[in-house]
């Protein structure tokens, strides 16, 4: 019988996991209690779909097959959904890390039996739980305040499915890359809200796509929010939609593509610069 040293215990796959999994309990029952991070990723999407749909509520945004009215609501669903995974993966994970190195919580973490694979399943884990619940309300209040029609053909929830579960993961992992980029936790914010407020400007979460010159939709489409956007919109608005996209169609080969390289970018990025220390801590 073969017995583990201590650091080959720490790496052990079971144990791997299940300290991940207590550590994802951990660190949602922590989300919550952070007022200004739950109005700011959790409930920021929610805000802009009620401010969006009340604003525009006499706005064109073109007929359904039946000849009904698209609704701002129903046009800005998408969008928010999008955006939602983003603040929760990228913005939350890039700025949670950076403030947990700058206050010394990883330096103590790394002396605990944790692994990083394992704080890292924690992390994302929670930014799963919370990325659905934000989904399922943004959802639930479009349907049920502003009568937005949710799909009724399964092919096109098992699209939100792949998509939104794609978008967490590729978002979470370039959030965990993008935590080295502030030099102290106190500048994460500043850091890091430009960066994702650019996106959502030029990726169509604001601004209809289609209206955007088409050079700054070219540089959008570089980025996985707005290709996230796109996936989204394919799910709640009508086919004929799609002629106002890049290409007149829906592509959503070109989501799992352009998503699949920024999640293999941000391993790599996570890989090179996480640590449980700062260089010049």
């Amino acid at each position: 019988m073969t017995t583990l040293t201590p650091a080959a215990a720490r790496f052990a796959p079971g144990r791997t996991i299940r300290l991940g999994l207590s550590r994802a309990g951990y660190e949602i029952r922590g989300y919550f209690r952070q007022g200004d991070t739950v109005f700011f990723t959790f409930l920021f999407p929610l805000l802009m779909l009620t401010i969006f749909s009340v604003a525009f509520s006499d706005g064109n945004f073109g007929t359904t097959p039946d000849g009904d009215p698209v609704t701002a609501a129903q046009y800005y669903l998408p969008a928010m959904l999008a955006a939602g995974v983003l603040l929760s993966g990228l913005q939350n994970m890039a700025i949670d890390i950076a403030m947990e190195k700058g206050d010394g919580t990883l330096k103590r973490l790394a002396g605990a039996p944790l692994s990083p694979v394992s704080y890292f399943i924690g992390k994302i884990g929670q930014v799963l739980v919370t990325a659905l619940l934000q989904a399922a309300i943004l959802i639930a209040v479009a349907r049920i305040a502003f009568g937005v029609p949710l799909p009724t053909d399964p092919q096109n929830w098992a699209t939100f499915a792949w998509v939104f579960l794609l978008g967490v993961s590729t978002c979470s992992i370039l959030g965990i890359g993008l935590s080295g980029l502030p030099r102290s936790g106190r500048s994460a914010t500043a850091v890091i809200i430009p960066i994702v407020l650019v996106l959502q400007f030029i990726s169509g979460v604001y601004i209809q796509f289609s209206a955007l010159p088409e050079w700054l939709q070219r540089v959008a489409e570089v980025f996985p929010l707005a290709w996230l956007a796109h996936g989204m919109r394919s799910v709640f608005l009508p086919d004929s939609y799609a002629a106002l996209e890049p290409g007149g169609e829906w592509n959503l080969a070109g989501i799992a593509i352009v998503c699949g390289i920024w999640l293999v970018a941000g391993l790599v990025a996570a890989r090179l610069t996480f640590r449980w220390i700062r260089k010049d801590g």
